[in-house]
């Protein structure tokens, strides 16, 4: 048993919320909007979650996953995360978070710039190309036929073992992407991006991304 915290209550947010509890973790649930927010979520969820404000979470959680727009990534607390293993599940969408020139000009990753935010933690790719509504209901048990895949990537080789572990408990395979700066690979308008796909296609997808 892991406890998460969650920083950003959206779509993703509350879905992997929900995943968790089901599978015996413990969440600390947060948003921009504080703990009151998200009563009716926590006290649907049971005893095993509870809500806080975004330094709870990310003090409290032994993990945490960051699921908040682009365009809040430096709003993300630093020192309660040094240390940790911290999933990101963003993606960069302009018309939401504005033009970002870094990313226009191919310079770096979305989740490149939040392990640049976080030098200290250990940041990891993470449930960025499924729609939140198929998180809880694509999953397989290892083994099956066609047994959808998720890629993730990261600097850190034990938070893509972690992540490993994850998604099999959700039901993917993995496909390790490599470092944070091959992450690009499996961002929005990429093969890999938003379509079911097995291990076999998903490293065949990754392998055709152009840039």
């Amino acid at each position: 048993m892991t406890r998460f915290g969650i920083i950003g209550a959206g779509h993703i947010g509350s879905t992997l919320a929900r995943g968790l509890v089901d599978r015996g973790h413990d969440v600390v649930i947060s948003n921009s909007r504080g703990p009151a927010s998200l009563q009716e979520l926590v006290a649907e969820l049971g005893e095993h979650a509870q809500a806080g404000t975004v330094t709870d979470a990310a003090t409290q959680g032994e993990v945490v996953i960051v699921t908040v727009p682009l365009k809040a990534y430096q709003e993300v607390p630093v020192a309660p995360l040094a240390g940790k293993i911290v999933l990101d599940t963003n993606n960069y969408y302009w018309e939401r978070d504005g033009r970002i020139a870094a990313l226009e000009e191919k310079t770096t990753t979305t989740s490149g710039m939040l392990q640049e935010h976080l030098p200290e933690s250990k940041v990891v790719k993470a449930f960025n190309h499924i729609m939140s509504g198929q998180i809880l209901t694509d999953g397989s048990p290892a083994g099956t036929p066609g047994r959808r895949a998720l890629a993730t990537s990261s600097d850190h080789a034990d938070a893509v073992a972690f992540v490993t572990a994850l998604y099999d408990e959700f039901g993917f395979d993995t496909v390790n992407a490599g470092r944070l700066s091959e992450s690009w690979r499996v961002e929005r308008d990429q093969p890999a991006y938003g379509v079911r796909q097995d291990r076999d296609e998903l490293e065949a997808n990754l392998a055709r991304a152009t840039r």
